[in-house]
């Protein structure tokens, strides 16, 4: 927790908040995941691996699990605790790049999409370009899920997606709420 505190001190637009994410919210942000039919797992923006560990401990083993953080000392922790995993591959990198990412292994598509990035906080060309590399990554059947702390973004995503659910999740500091998006048809 004190590290979580650390990086959000040192980069408040980028970590977005001064603790780990709940048990709770990571539950909620896995209740859209169908781990028995998912083949190819993105996560964004991991921070300390709240929801990396709920993943990797859900998915198959022949699901590749793509972790993609841009803060040095999160990927750090992220590559040293989960970089040796088969199937698990740990990017430093942005997530307006995870098309290019998911091609450079081999993968036309995420069946599912996890993110733990503040859009709320984030510069918005740069939302712009996540999002809409999220589109193209998910393509007609894949699912984006994040939260957010506030629904000040819902009208945002809806300009990029669907959105199909959304869960208030009151037991995280700050509650959250979980949204479950698809590209629009």
């Amino acid at each position: 927790m004190f590290e979580f505190l650390k990086q959000y001190l040192k980069n408040p637009r980028s970590v977005g908040a001064i603790a780990p994410s709940s048990r709770m919210l990571a539950e909620n942000m896995m209740k859209p995941v169908d781990f028995d039919r998912a083949a190819c797992i993105v996560e964004y923006g991991p921070g300390t691996g709240v929801f990396t560990e709920e993943l990797i401990r859900r998915k198959r083993p022949e699901t590749a699990l793509y972790i993609i953080e841009r803060n040095n000392e999160f990927y750090r922790q992220i590559k040293e605790k989960y970089g040796e995993l088969p199937k698990v591959r740990v990017i430093h990198g942005s997530a307006e790049n995870t098309t290019r990412y998911l091609k450079k292994y081999g993968e036309t598509s995420a069946d599912y999409i996890v993110s733990g990035l503040p859009f709320t906080s984030l510069p918005k060309e740069l939302s712009d370009r996540i999002l809409a590399d999220t589109q193209k990554a998910i393509g007609d059947d894949g699912v984006f899920v994040t939260f957010q702390y506030t629904r000040v973004k819902e009208s945002y995503f809806k300009t990029f997606f669907d959105l199909t659910e959304k869960i208030h999740v009151k037991k995280n500091l700050p509650p959250a709420y979980v949204m479950v998006m698809r590209n629009k048809r």
